[in-house]
């Protein structure tokens, strides 16, 4: 079996080198041509696995290895009897790790409380719902709007301009659709935008289309009171650089980046692989992953939760570095920047999550206990 890989996907040799042929190629540069006689093709979300990419081929699996499925074409799949499987919740840990990041950075440049701000989660499916978890965890107050997961439900869901309305922060977490009963391209369009209350501070680690770019770039440069936090964007790899220049937080597509995120993606794919092939996975997961760096914290019964918040999150990520090197990178003609954009994927540096780290608290301490509890971190001892 020939098995086809964007070279960006880790352990595809140590999961899947025991049922074919592997090579590897940049995800962008998949096309008709590369496929060859592939009968297997595993991607990330940068290769757009459409009707002519496939049509005529020997592909009879793809797997990408992400949670978004928008560039795959599942219509042609079910057509041509091609089995698939995405990676749903592989990398959402990651991307409520950078949100908890970026809030913590907007809230160092404005002096603000962040118990004392209004959350508003638009789509809480895997990410989303994760993060909705981990905000209510800490107290705070959380608007959550996901029509589809209303409409399934029921329950406690506001509508999408209610939020706008009503909270301080939005983080945008859905997926992008262009058609259905509830699109997503352009969610937040021109109108949208300027609803939002001054002061707002607008996160998107979604898909770049859900916010119209060029309306947001028009919008902040009016002067609108509006902090921007992207780590998605229309177009990209080609990225709009007033556009960046003028977000607080500017990052290039790594939100879900997480080494735990990305080997989570690799095995969810391998475990779709094997069912699909009828055999019994051989390869586990834990006995992959690498040791922790930080392999442990201790705080004292004394410790301040709010400081403690701020350290236990950037110990393992904050979202400034990246947005740094970002910022660097967006110089020189527009093909150097798209290919700046891939390189700063390709070489991105080990990150893990906050769920891996384990804190020893000396002493009876319970808020510090709730804190652990809601960023999901681990209590030594327990």
């Amino acid at each position: 079996m020939r098995i086809l890989a964007d070279e960006n996907i880790p352990l595809v040799e140590a999961f899947f080198g025991s049922h074919g042929d592997i090579r590897r190629l940049p995800g962008r540069g998949i096309d008709r041509a590369a496929l060859g006689d592939a009968e297997v093709l595993l991607v990330r979300s940068v290769t757009d696995v459409s009707r002519e990419l496939l049509q005529g081929s020997q592909v009879k699996f793809v797997g990408t290895c992400t949670i978004g499925t928008d560039h795959l074409d599942l219509a042609y799949f079910a057509e041509a009897g091609i089995a698939w499987s995405s990676a749903p919740g592989c990398n959402a840990r990651g991307v409520v790790d950078w949100v908890l990041g970026s809030l913590l950075a907007l809230a160092e440049v404005h002096g603000a409380n962040l118990a004392e701000r209004r959350y508003g989660v638009v789509g809480a499916g895997q990410v989303g719902g994760r993060l909705v978890d981990v905000l209510r965890g800490l107290g705070w107050d959380v608007r959550v709007c996901d029509p589809p997961r209303q409409r399934a439900e029921g329950g406690d869901f506001c509508e999408l301009d209610e939020i706008l309305r009503e909270c301080d922060v939005i983080s945008l977490h859905t997926p992008l659709t262009r058609d259905g009963t509830h699109p997503t391209r352009h969610l937040l369009d021109a109108g949208r935008l300027a609803a939002l209350r001054p002061g707002t501070w607008l996160l998107n680690a979604s898909r770049g289309g859900v916010v119209d770019n060029t309306a947001l770039r028009e919008h902040l440069a009016s002067g609108a009171e509006l902090d921007v936090a992207l780590d998605v964007w229309e177009g990209e790899p080609q990225v709009d650089v007033d556009l960046a220049a003028r977000c607080r937080i500017a990052t290039p597509h790594i939100a879900g980046y997480s080494l735990d995120g990305k080997l989570r993606g690799t095995a969810q794919i391998y475990d779709a692989f094997c069912a699909w092939r009828g055999c019994r996975p051989e390869v586990v997961l834990d006995d992959l992953l690498p040791a922790q760096w930080l392999a442990e914290l201790s705080l004292t019964e004394e410790c301040d939760p709010q400081w403690a918040l701020a350290m236990l999150c950037r110990a393992v990520y904050d979202p400034r570095s990246d947005d740094a090197a970002f910022r660097r990178s967006l110089v020189g003609d527009e093909q150097a920047r798209r290919k700046a954009f891939d390189v700063l994927r390709k070489h991105y540096p080990p990150r893990r999550e906050i769920t891996g780290l384990w804190v020893d608290i000396q002493g009876d301490a319970l808020a510090l206990e709730r804190l652990l509890g809601a960023l999901g971190a681990n209590r030594v001892g327990e």
